[in-house]
């Protein structure tokens, strides 16, 4: 290895992992801001909120890992034309390209580790994210019973305190209504009032514990009958029976214990998520759009001999899967000229109607169904594209990062950055466009999934070549000359004669 090569690489590799680290801490704050309110008030531990982060993260570094990339290579090479490292290099003749080499082999086995991770990781961590997250998103939220206000999440259960200790277990002033399991019907069975009370889990915070003391138990007993029996007595005019007995149980101390089996974090099976296009490799997504492409076929094949069951006269057409046009001719007029009773009449338009409208259901619905399969396949199929695209994006911004930043000459975190973002941003709308446009049918799989690699294809071989020229693109001086260099020719294009006494005055000066 050449002391060049080493010379960038060692600029390029901090700048690198600092940015790749700072990209992959944004995506994770927008992941934070997007689902912030399914972790709020949930009864998950940090180890399952951190390992769901953890998830997210690998999952962004195909993403991230483009954007870091242009970042660092602006850097790189931004620093050295900042402190003339570039001019002394190309001083001893030494050409921009050869200057770039070490940068675009680097980035060549780091697009291949991109492929390697989006192909097999992003999608392990994808499938393990977001099923994650939707147990996070079922389970219910922490006991917070507020005083003067009944807590009804625990199933059977509404409590109400009057007051709670600083403490945080101890409480005054307690009320527990216990539901029937028919509440529907009888509705509150059980009535719990206590002086005070002390509330705690055991068993690893497997059941809620709630110690009371000083106070009564009330309960009706219904013997045999039920509110529903009692209304039917009533409404036939019987006397009912009296089966419903109250009983009063006054208590010193008494403990309710519950189970919080509903509580907390359950997991759920992944399989469940296994269809969608991010949870899947390229072998997967092959397989699944050969499997969508193939129902699609069998059922645009089945149209035809599924939609004869609608018609009472069949077609001369059996060799095409297609209607063909029948023209009117004398078997038409012979038909219509054939005496019909009224009655037999309607009862033929009865039956064209109802004819009709099953063709027209049977066509809606077969549309819907291809439709929906032609967007299930161009899903796969781009998904698997945009694997092989976000690889080769990682080289592309490289080769426009690195010509970039020897023109610019200015390294840190302050115009690289401001760049990188514009040129991200591109990239990202393109990419978001594409999807849409292959989605609705209006653009083909390849073109939707590469189109922002073929439009910033065409700038970094702009900027590599004004690179390799010395261009002077991002001089203001440049600018400022060529301002008025156009001011003076709009100006001697309005008043010819001014010219023409500029010119005779300038050769007058000559000796």
């Amino acid at each position: 290895m050449k002391k060049l090569d080493k010379l960038v690489l060692k600029s390029f590799w901090g700048p690198f992992f600092v940015t790749l680290s700072v990209v992959i801490f944004i995506f994770l704050m927008k992941v934070v801001i997007f689902y912030i309110d399914d972790f709020v008030s949930k009864d998950v531990s940090l180890w399952d909120i951190g390992t769901l982060f953890s998830y997210f993260a690998l999952a962004t570094v195909p993403t991230a890992l483009p954007l870091a990339l242009l970042l660092a290579s602006l850097m790189t090479y931004g620093n050295l034309g900042e402190f003339f490292e570039l001019t002394a290099i190309k001083s001893a003749g030494i050409s921009m390209i050869r200057v770039m080499a070490p940068m675009f082999i680097i980035t060549l086995f780091l697009s291949a580790t991109s492929f390697v991770f989006n192909d097999r990781i992003a999608p392990w961590a994808n499938l393990k994210a977001y099923s994650l997250l939707y147990d996070i998103r079922e389970a219910k939220p922490m006991m917070k019973i507020k005083e003067g206000i009944f807590y009804n999440d625990l199933p059977g259960y509404s409590i109400k305190v009057d007051k709670k200790m600083p403490d945080g277990v101890t409480m005054l002033g307690m009320v527990i209504y216990k539901h029937d399991s028919r509440a529907f019907e009888r509705g509150n069975t059980e009535v719990i009032l206590a002086d005070s009370g002390r509330m705690y889990t055991i068993n690893d915070n497997s059941y809620l514990v709630f110690e009371l003391f000083n106070g009564n138990n009330y309960q009706e007993v219904v013997d045999g009958l039920s509110s529903a029996n009692r209304v039917t007595y009533t409404s036939t005019g019987q006397t009912p029976p009296a089966p419903t007995n109250f009983l009063r149980n006054s208590f010193d101390n008494y403990k309710l214990v519950i189970s919080l089996s509903s509580f907390g974090l359950k997991r759920s099976d992944e399989e469940a998520f296994k269809y969608h296009a991010y949870m899947k490799n390229v072998q997967e997504l092959t397989h699944a759009a050969d499997s969508v492409k193939r129902e699609y076929e069998v059922s645009v094949k089945n149209l035809y001999p599924s939609s004869k069951q609608y018609y009472s006269y069949n077609f001369k057409t059996e060799d095409s899967i297609y209607f063909k046009n029948v023209e009117a001719g004398p078997w038409v007029d012979s038909l219509l000229a054939l005496p019909v009773s009224d009655s037999l009449r309607q009862s033929i338009i009865t039956q064209a109607k109802t004819s009709a409208e099953g063709v027209a259901s049977f066509a809606a619905t077969n549309v819907t169904y291809l439709k929906t399969k032609v967007k299930d396949g161009n899903s796969y199929a781009l998904e698997k594209q945009k694997k092989y695209a976000a690889a080769l994006s990682c080289l592309i911004l490289v080769l426009i990062g690195s010509p970039l930043g020897a023109i610019i000459k200015k390294g840190g975190f302050g115009l690289p950055v401001l760049i990188s973002i514009v040129f991200y941003i591109l990239m990202y709308v393109l990419n978001i466009q594409g999807e849409k446009y292959v989605k609705e049918g209006q653009m083909s799989v390849m073109l939707g999934a590469w189109l922002s690699n073929m439009v910033l294809l065409l700038f970094g071989v702009y900027f590599t070549d004004r690179a390799r020229n010395d261009s002077r693109l991002f001089d203001k001086d440049i600018y400022v000359m060529m301002f008025q260099q156009i001011k003076f020719r709009w100006k001697n294009f309005r008043n010819p004669l001014s010219k023409a006494l500029e010119e005779e005055e300038l050769q007058n000066r000559i000796p």
